[in-house]
């Protein structure tokens, strides 16, 4: 739904918002929760504006709203997102139109929120909200077809990956926001000889994803049908599913991932909700001779615009690089649009057998690799399995990756006749 909220003319107050480069323009708006660094106080819902932070905690204090719009931001301002979450579209709407014309140019309540605005440098962020559980799945048939053939070369793709959005459980209480680093993880892995050793991971991975957060909960035994599942979509984020190759390739089968993804999921702070990706919606085709999607994952609106232009790209920076004073090299780029399930269909399919998810659950996409050889969302890919190492700038190789190097994420949209927006960035130190 698009509405004046997505104007390009719109300008805010804020004047870093206005400079066209940002991810933070007043059309996007996104929703974290923060601190003050360097304090205790309790953590609070804010809003990403430039390179500003919107504490809506002073803002209510500070700034005179109605009493509909007051109540409606009172449990942000208590750190609580859940509440606007589990309210739906329309009141997540009707919040971002009130935050919207607070923050544009010439607001009446902009003298007021001057004084409520604290720089992101000096923002202490976590996780936006508690997530209670948390589903990856195995959108990219690029990354599919690709991996597949380093294992199965005659037949990449198994069978039932264009009929069904394949998933798994992982691990919730993992995940960690943006810039927290984490260790080595150790496990089982195929020694020389074939015979099992235990030790630190040989081979870490990180996987550009994107996150889908649920917005109202479904009842147990309740499926969503796809003409509904928009309706569950809260926001998005960055994702990185940090993986150990060799501890995955030994534990995999025959019940899929465990140790190997379980040790470290890293999200970027903000979430953009899906009002501010309105104006990036797409159509869903499936490519000429594959098959239809079964009607429970099929609607017109879900093949008229389920699909979501976002660019995404992955940066590495090492110590060595670091310490010569190079600068994070660029490894890919690729497009959400080569997702071959829409997050529509990722509900629509979760609940179908009546599983119910809850406010603040997370989705995983899975790996968004695009279809050449140089736009793998893995070292797995863009090394060939490790067999083809990449050179980095200072003359530095890697096959996988090693203690103190740095991973960041990036997403931006943009489309002519709308202003541009981004994701922030979703960044992971190993060994940290």
């Amino acid at each position: 739904m698009l509405d004046d909220t997505h104007d390009p003319a719109l300008r805010s107050w804020v004047d870093s918002a206005n400079d066209g480069a940002t991810d933070f323009p007043v059309q996007n708006l996104p929703f974290g929760r923060f601190r003050r660094a360097g304090t205790e106080e309790p953590y609070r819902i804010g809003v990403a504006i430039g390179d500003q932070v919107l504490d809506l905690k002073m803002a209510l204090e500070q700034c005179p709203w109605d009493n509909f719009h007051y109540r409606m931001l009172e449990p942000l301002a208590a750190g609580n997102l859940y509440h606007l979450m589990s309210l739906g579209p329309k009141a997540r709407h009707e919040a971002r139109a009130a935050l919207s014309n607070a923050l544009r140019h010439n607001s009446v309540q902009g003298p007021f929120l001057e004084l409520c605005l604290v720089p992101q440098a000096r923002a202490e962020m976590t996780l936006p909200c508690r997530i209670n559980d948390y589903t990856d799945f195995y959108t990219g048939i690029h990354h599919a077809q690709t991996v597949g053939k380093l294992f199965r070369p005659d037949a990449p793709l198994l069978p039932n990956y264009k009929w069904v959005p394949i998933g798994y459980h992982g691990r919730a209480s993992s995940i960690i926001v943006s810039g927290k680093g984490f260790a080595r993880p150790s496990g089982q892995m195929k020694g020389t000889d074939g015979t099992p050793v235990f030790g630190a991971c040989r081979a870490l991975d990180y996987e550009l994803e994107l996150g889908a957060l649920i917005g109202p909960a479904n009842a147990m035994g309740e499926p969503v049908g796809i003409e509904q599942a928009e309706d569950r979509l809260f926001g998005m984020v960055l994702l990185n599913d940090w993986s150990a190759r060799d501890l995955q390739a030994w534990e995999y089968q025959p019940l899929g991932p465990f140790l190997g993804k379980s040790f470290a999921t890293t999200i970027s702070p903000w979430v953009v909700t899906m009002d501010a990706l309105a104006p990036f919606r797409k159509r869903a085709d499936r490519p000429e001779g594959d098959p239809q999607p079964l009607p429970y994952l099929d609607s017109t609106e879900n093949r008229e615009q389920g699909a979501i232009d976002i660019t995404l790209e992955v940066w590495l920076q090492t110590p060595q690089m670091k310490f010569q004073g190079l600068p994070a090299v660029r490894l890919m780029q690729s497009s959400f649009l080569d997702a071959y399930w829409t997050l529509a269909q990722l509900v629509a399919h979760h609940t179908s057998n009546g599983c119910n998810l809850s406010s603040g659950d997370l989705l995983g996409t899975g790996t968004l690799s695009g279809p050449t050889p140089g736009q793998g969302g893995s070292l797995l890919e863009l090394t060939q399995g490790g067999r083809q190492p990449i050179t980095l700038p200072g003359g530095e190789q890697r096959t996988f990756l090693l203690d103190g190097d740095t991973v960041t994420l990036r997403g931006r949209c943009a489309r002519a006749g709308f202003a541009s927006l981004g994701f922030g960035e979703c960044v992971g130190q190993v060994g940290a």
